[in-house]
């Protein structure tokens, strides 16, 4: 998991739109540039003395500066802030949204490896029958007819086994891109639990830890902190700000004077009016989409839950008695058979029924594993380990 968040490429691209956000504060509270102003005038090259044409002139240094009130500065540096707190939070839920993807494919390279194996055993079983069959034929216990059914079967198997060797090496694939693991396939391999557990916790529980953990919720909380900043902020714009000014000049005969000046905006007819609806609608808009947030993390972690418990009550049934009836039922027509007291349809359909269950168990399972992905997703956190 580790490798896959330092490589991501998706992942290192948010984390470099969280760089930016952060620069993006020391932008916001900066102070205003004070500014440098000088001028020369009253030149008089051709009159009075000829050889000191600007005895006269009339130098002048201003220097002002523009007074930010309100707090604007503050709280520009609160919504910048608060825009990283977001992009953070929506870094968090794009991490959720790839360990899921991540996951998944582990589960089906799992699923795959073990349907290969269980597909394996089943033609290394079904060879073995064929051995045994192949004997008796030349002893003259079976008719011919009967090992030929039997070899057309095998390609069943056969089939089972090509399929489940593509779905491994489909599904190893899946994985490595994900990983960008670089790695051929032949020599990548996973390991891992591939088992199921009844243990489900409360739905309750796991209802609050998703309204605590869940990132995107937590970005829905942020955005209506960071609008009600933004209207404190259009409400500040709408004030006066002054500029300070202090001027230096020499204006004979007087040697140097010093004056100073305020510039006081008169703001009759903008006062920042559009921006401070827009922004306390915004506060609305950012409520409602918060509530809609918490409606879909409950409806997720609802859905998620009843998948998984569905899949729990499946497997109950496989685990507990299918898979060892199906195995008996295979022995038992096979001694049957054996023994002349079945019929060979009877004792194909009971090789079959045990590959299908077997199958069908191992599909379950692989449901199992991808609906508790699920739900650790719905929930924010790994609730169901």
């Amino acid at each position: 998991m580790k490798r896959f968040e330092a490589y991501n490429p998706a992942i290192r691209a948010g984390l470099i739109g969280i760089d930016e956000s952060r620069a993006a504060e020391i932008t916001a509270y900066l102070r205003p540039n004070p500014n440098f102003t000088t001028s020369l005038d009253q030149l008089t090259p051709f009159t009075f003395n000829p050889y000191r044409p600007i005895s006269g002139a009339f130098p002048l240094i201003v220097v002002d500066y523009l007074h930010e009130r309100a707090h604007k500065r503050e709280l520009r540096l609160d919504s910048a802030r608060g825009a990283t707190s977001i992009a953070e939070s929506q870094q968090a839920d794009l991490i959720r949204t790839l360990k899921f993807n991540l996951r998944s494919a582990f589960v089906q390279a799992l699923q795959a490896k073990a349907v290969l194996a269980q597909a394996r055993e089943n033609l290394d079983y079904f060879d073995k029958e064929l051995g045994i069959f192949r004997d008796r034929l030349k002893a003259g216990d079976i008719a011919q007819i009967d090992v030929k059914r039997m070899q057309l079967t095998r390609v069943q198997y056969e089939s089972d086994l090509q399929t489940a060797l593509v779905n491994l090496r489909t599904a190893k694939i899946q994985l490595q891109q994900l990983l960008l693991d670089r790695t051929p396939v032949e020599q990548f391999d996973v390991t891992g639990p591939f088992d199921f557990s009844d243990r489900l916790p409360p739905l309750a529980d796991v209802r609050a830890e998703a309204l605590e953990a869940r990132p995107d919720l937590k970005a829905a909380v942020q955005t209506v902190e960071k609008a009600r900043t933004d209207h404190k902020l259009a409400v500040a714009n709408g004030s006066v700000d002054p500029t300070f000014a202090m001027d230096a000049a020499r204006n004979p005969p007087y040697s140097v004077y010093v004056g100073f000046s305020i510039n006081l905006p008169l703001r009759i007819f903008d006062r920042n009016q559009g921006e401070k609806l827009r922004t306390l609608l915004d506060i609305s808009h950012a409520e409602r989409a918060h509530d809609q947030a918490e409606a879909q993390v409950y409806a997720d972690v609802d859905s998620a839950y009843a998948t998984l418990a569905s899949s729990v009550e499946l497997l109950k049934p496989y685990r507990d008695s299918y898979l060892a009836m199906a195995r008996d039922v295979r022995d038992t027509m096979e001694f049957s058979y054996q023994s002349g007291q079945a019929a060979l349809v009877d004792y194909l359909d009971a090789q079959r029924d045990y590959r299908a269950t077997t199958t069908a168990y191992l599909n379950l399972v692989g449901s199992y594993l991808t609906a508790a992905g699920q739900l650790n997703m719905a929930a924010g956190s790994d609730i169901v380990q």
